[in-house]
């Protein structure tokens, strides 16, 4: 039995393999969804079981590997030990083979496959804010720093722009401070530590150029299967604020990109979220109403978002009420938290008059789960204990050698292969200290019969010179333009 039957993609069979087969209807992809439970219950397996179904239906697909389990979709499955079992379990083993699947890698380092890049300017103030975990004083200070940029033109393009925006910013902090608001060395050289501590995480590869064009994303293959883009995540997951905030990041773009799609008989992308818990962790009130509202939206554009985390409860109730496909892998009960969060999680689901979801949770075995997607008019369907299918592709990573050979013969490896560094602030901002400098070191001759401390006070640093001419370019055509073409979306995002 293939992945893909009738519109929908075949999840596996209920009542441990002897009942009925259970499906996702890919007319409600994009309603998202929840892959829960406990480390080792299998939800990596579930994550490419569904994978496959929907790039099968011709729909790509993006995921986070926080593992580097699931390098292996490129290649077919063996179909042996475990796998042979779950098959002949749940009577698939007659019609089902291994298959590869057309796999795009993707590294924010560039290591593991094609690199992820955007630019300071697009990435906004408050997403970068919350990748430097800046406190409220600072994030205010670099919303300064960004309005400035913005109204003056000037492209942020990577962090040694930002720096010299940051160091152009302090120098006349007491100017700025009268427009825009209290700009203290203290809060700029806060920010400038974080900057350090990014750059030390290996961040400063993700901001540059050329910059990702998600429609890079969106692609099927010659077959019509759509692309399976795994983005490599086990070193960034050492970083979880950046992890969280990059794909939150992705998530905004796409939805300020996208057309509206309308209804449709299967979504345009569908997006995985492994480790979900670290988009929501610590985040403030005003980012998760934010979130909520990218995920409510985003739906209408025709992408499907699949949160992939331990516990429901990890998940804020607002976020959770939409996630319309659940898949829900055992829970642990050892503490009253843990208890209660497992009685929460089965209030959420359809009741099932063969057993109870409450106790039902906590004796699942590995590759089982409660399965509940949307039917009919978009209606939860009832909850089924349903043993998972086996995947097609291979379960487990590919060598380095296979990874280096996929990324060498991708079709994007000549366009996001070589950085390039485009005239942006840092050169900007140098240009126009170097000549204000020489202009004042010219005046200073010319005043030679002055006295040295009326010279002194007329004389302009190099950075207040730069300053001011930065103010008055503000008046040229060409940056009346760039003002009038900068937006900003719905996460501080720059438009592009």
């Amino acid at each position: 039995m293939d992945c893909l039957v009738d519109d929908a993609i075949y999840i596996g069979k209920s009542d441990n393999g002897t009942g009925s087969n259970q499906y996702l209807p890919l007319k409600w992809g994009n309603r998202h969804g929840l892959v829960a439970g406990a480390t080792g219950t299998g939800k990596t397996v579930t994550l490419q079981v569904l994978a496959e179904g929907f790039a099968a239906a011709g729909v790509p697909v993006f995921l986070a590997d926080a593992k580097g389990d699931l390098s292996g979709m490129c290649r077919p499955s063996k179909m042996e030990g475990f796998l042979t079992k779950r098959a002949d379990l749940i009577g698939l083993s007659d019609e089902f083979s291994g298959q590869a699947f057309p796999v795009v890698f993707w590294d924010l380092f560039g290591k593991q496959g094609h690199p992820v890049r955007t630019t300071v300017s697009e990435i906004g103030p408050l997403m970068l804010a919350r990748m430097l975990e800046l406190n409220d004083t600072q994030e205010g200070v670099l919303n300064i720093a960004f309005r400035v940029a913005d109204e003056q033109g000037l492209l942020l393009l990577d962090l040694k722009d930002l720096r010299a925006l940051l160091s152009s910013v302090n120098e006349q902090r007491k100017e700025i401070s009268a427009e825009y608001g209290n700009v203290s060395p203290q809060s700029v050289g806060a920010i400038q530590r974080s900057l350090l501590r990014l750059d030390n995480q290996g961040a400063s590869q993700f901001f540059g150029e050329p910059a990702l064009d998600l429609k890079d994303f969106i692609r099927t293959d010659a077959e019509g299967r759509g692309k399976v883009n795994i983005l490599a995540a086990d070193k960034l997951m050492n970083s979880p604020r950046l992890y969280g905030t990059f794909l939150l990041w992705m998530l905004s773009e796409l939805f300020e990109e996208l057309p509206e799609a309308g209804d449709s008989d299967r979504p345009k992308l569908v997006f995985f979220f492994d480790e979900a818990h670290l988009l929501f962790k610590d985040a403030p009130k005003a980012l998760l109403e934010k979130i909520e509202q990218v995920v409510r939206l985003i739906r209408s554009k025709g992408v499907g978002v699949f949160f992939v985390t331990q516990s429901p409860g990890d998940i804020p109730d607002s976020v959770l009420g939409q996630l319309g496909n659940r898949v829900q892998h055992a829970l642990r009960a050892f503490t009253p938290k843990q208890q209660k969060a497992i009685r929460l999680a089965s209030q959420t689901y359809r009741p099932n008059p063969a057993f109870d979801v409450e106790d039902v949770i906590t004796t699942l075995g590995v590759g089982e789960a409660l399965i509940s997607t949307l039917e009919a008019k978009g209606q939860p369907s009832i909850v089924q204990r349903t043993m998972i299918r086996p995947p097609s592709s291979k379960l487990g990573p590919v060598t380095k050698t296979i990874r280096k050979s996929e990324i060498t013969e991708s079709d994007l490896a000549d366009k996001y292969g070589q950085s390039v560094d485009n005239e942006s602030a840092y050169e900007i901002l140098q240009e126009r200290a170097e000549n204000a400098a020489k202009a004042a070191e010219k005046a200073a001759k010319e005043e030679g019969k002055a006295k040295p401390k009326k010279r002194a006070s007329n004389r302009q640093s190099s950075g207040e010179a730069a300053f001011k001419s930065l103010l008055r370019s503000i008046g040229s055509t060409v940056g009346r333009s760039i003002v009038k073409a900068l937006e900003r979306g719905i996460l501080g995002a720059l438009k592009r």
